[in-house]
């Protein structure tokens, strides 16, 4: 059932992450929820959504199709985890419970037959979220909430061809997902009021804030905002009016946010925010909605961020930043 994700312990929440970046106190379980949630996609959003709900009491399988996928996604959460504890942000106790309710699959079949909500975290393409959306639908119990992470697509494109639109939804996390604490929760005109409580209530118990879209638009709320800074950051570039690391400064220094538009599109990669423009330009048909020249030449290149170690500036093999590309 539905309320199958809303029953639990009243301890469930999120940990404090790695990161600085949110007050959220460590409250992580005790003690599993009667709830089952499948993440499909273990790269980096998939795999600490799958975490942050393991940490919050959830029995979670984490699938991909690729088993080295997975692997590293377990080593890099292992990583996180460890820092964590060490820092006294987390017990090793809670850090050894949440690993053991987080189950890794490639078998897509089995990990479905028994989930309450499906959490797709995909590549970032509409007929590969398409497809899977269409398996899922067969795969799951009738009861099962399939919702995407989708930074673009909205849930109606998505769930097109499910016999269950009225239990399809966006539920679009931010990265670091472990960090950040909004999730945008995007209902469909067909999605139902008890998909969207149902999400919203698996958000709040994972120690979030649900930003609620009762009407689905293209690139959702904060992607919508940060595409017109962006927009404007790349113009300024191809202009000829200032560096990339002196428009991320201002940014920085006279607008007070923690990171530049370049170097947050490096740490979200390029191609991300290259899919969301395409999104958009499908949707609209309007040319400013194409990816920028800048953009679009670098994600071609296949130079995107700090996951292939160049992006809008260059990286170590550690991720650190050395200078502008």
């Amino acid at each position: 059932m539905l309320a199958s994700i809303l029953d639990g312990d009243d301890a469930a929440g999120a940990a404090r992450p790695d990161e600085e970046l949110t007050d959220v106190e460590n409250n992580a379980a005790d003690t599993p929820t009667d709830g089952r949630i499948l993440v499909v996609g273990a790269g980096a959003m998939g795999a600490q959504i799958a975490m942050a709900c393991a940490l919050a009491g959830y029995r979670v399988r984490l699938h991909d199709i690729a088993e080295e996928s997975l692997e590293k996604a377990r080593a890099n959460l292992t990583g996180v985890m460890e820092r964590r504890v060490a820092k006294g942000r987390l017990s090793q106790a809670e850090s050894d419970a949440a690993f053991a309710r987080l189950e890794s699959t490639t078998d897509l079949d089995g990990a479905a037959v028994d989930a309450d909500v499906v959490i797709e975290a995909a590549v970032e393409k509409l007929e590969v979220k398409q497809d899977l959306f269409a398996r899922l639908d067969t795969l799951c119990p009738s009861h099962t909430i399939l919702a995407s992470n989708s930074s673009s697509f909205v849930p109606s494109a998505i769930g097109a061809r499910t016999e269950r639109p009225d239990r399809v939804c966006n539920l679009h996390f931010f990265n670091p997902a472990l960090v950040m604490k909004c999730v945008e929760v995007v209902r469909s005109p067909d999605t139902s009021d008890a998909t969207m409580d149902a999400a919203v209530a698996l958000v709040e118990r994972l120690g979030k804030e649900a930003v609620v879209l009762n009407k689905e638009i293209n690139g959702f709320v904060a992607n919508r905002i940060l595409g017109a800074l962006r927009d404007e950051a790349v113009a300024l570039l191809e202009g000829g009016y200032a560096s990339v690391s002196d428009i991320d400064k201002a940014c920085r220094t006279a607008l007070g946010h923690p990171m530049g538009p370049f170097e947050l599109q490096d740490m979200t990669g390029l191609d991300i925010g290259h899919a969301v423009k395409q999104g958009r330009y499908a949707e609209s048909g309007d040319p400013a909605d194409q990816p920028q020249r800048s953009l679009a030449e670098r994600v071609e290149a296949g130079h995107l961020g700090r996951k292939t170690g160049q992006g809008w500036y260059r990286y170590d093999s550690e991720g650190n930043k050395l200078g502008e590309a």
